[in-house]
């Protein structure tokens, strides 16, 4: 039962930095690009730093244990809606940043590495569902 919590904590811990280095790249390549449509880069950097704050502070709250501390919040629903939310919003964000690309590279690639932190957002919601659920079946079997 200790090894299933470690291993939760570490994919959570990863999950969220490689998502935040992936969102910081694609912030940095939209915001050091020339921009052609003004409206769809703004929404893609709200969009990620938004992202990345939230996964900071869901880190955060991992690192400190304030889940413990603050028992009146189910941390992982919130969590788990947290990534629901924020990966259709960064989805919808990184499909408007290609369509809007017209060939720049620095564009072209904030794009990509939002598909990347999409994808990562992704994999972190379903490996965070199925440690979770496989803890939670394992310790009703005991």
């Amino acid at each position: 039962m200790l090894g299933d919590a470690w291993l939760f904590s570490v994919v959570c811990s990863l999950g969220a930095r490689l998502g935040q280095v992936t969102l910081l790249i694609a912030f940095i390549c939209v915001r050091s690009s020339l921009w052609t449509n003004y409206s769809a880069y703004s929404y893609f950097e709200v969009v990620t730093i938004c992202d990345l704050i939230m996964i900071l502070a869901f880190y955060l709250v991992h690192l400190f244990r304030f889940y413990r501390v603050l028992t009146c919040i189910s941390w992982p629903l919130s969590e788990l809606l947290h990534y629901l939310i924020g990966t259709l919003l960064l989805l919808i964000a990184s499909i408007v940043a290609a369509s809007k690309s017209y060939n720049q590279s620095g564009l072209v690639a904030g794009a990509i590495f939002g598909f990347m932190a999409t994808f990562l957002c992704m994999a972190s919601i379903w490996l965070s569902y199925k440690i979770s659920c496989v803890t939670q079946s394992t310790d009703a079997a005991v």
